[in-house]
């Protein structure tokens, strides 16, 4: 089968590649991702890609457009519901390039972060399918999360330190919001 991958990036690409090619497979991959801010972390998750290409013979084609403003107009406002219209971005992307050049599927590394909505990725990965005539190829790569980790080291790849988009950086960086969200938390299980 000819599947293609949507990469969020070198690292999370392992062990998907891995295991997909490793199934007997023929896997490409497609790093569309308007939600990673800034600039220079986009610059060094492309590289990031490319370096684990060079190294695993893994074919990925790499859209350097930087759609920050785009993926601020969608999210802006709606901030509560960001992951899934950041999803729907780019994997209804990634399924119209699948159909375009021809793929029998396509997936995406999505599926193999702890921290993502699974659920709600193959709902969307599914609807996609459908919606530009092509199959989604489901599998839950989290359980090669150590390893995937594991063989980046290994690699000497550049290993990003949260999701990508600007939220998810103040979330990571900002010790104010987190004690605000622990204290919501806090109250919330209060109230229970």
């Amino acid at each position: 089968m000819d599947i293609l991958l949507h990469s969020c990036c070198g690292p999370c690409s392992i062990y998907p590649v891995e295991q997909l090619t490793g199934k007997g497979h023929r896997v490409s991959g497609y790093f569309y991702n308007p939600n990673i801010h800034p600039y220079r972390e986009f610059k060094r998750r492309t590289a990031a890609l490319r370096q684990f290409a060079e190294l695993s013979g893994f074919e990925v084609e790499i859209d350097t457009d930087y759609g920050l403003t785009e993926f601020l107009r969608k999210v802006v406002f709606h901030e509560a519901g960001r992951c899934s219209l950041c999803y729907d971005m780019r994997l209804e992307k990634t399924a119209q390039r699948a159909a375009e050049i021809g793929a029998d599927a396509f997936t995406t590394t999505l599926l193999y972060s702890k921290y993502q909505n699974h659920d709600l990725l193959v709902k969307k990965c599914e609807k996609f399918a459908q919606i530009h005539d092509v199959d989604f190829y489901y599998q839950d790569f989290r359980i090669g999360w150590q390893e995937g980790i594991d063989a980046s080291i290994a690699m000497d790849l550049y290993r990003q330190p949260y999701c990508g988009c600007i939220y998810s950086e103040q979330e990571r960086y900002d010790k104010k919001l987190k004690k605000k969200m622990r204290l919501a938390a806090a109250q919330a299980q209060q109230t229970e």
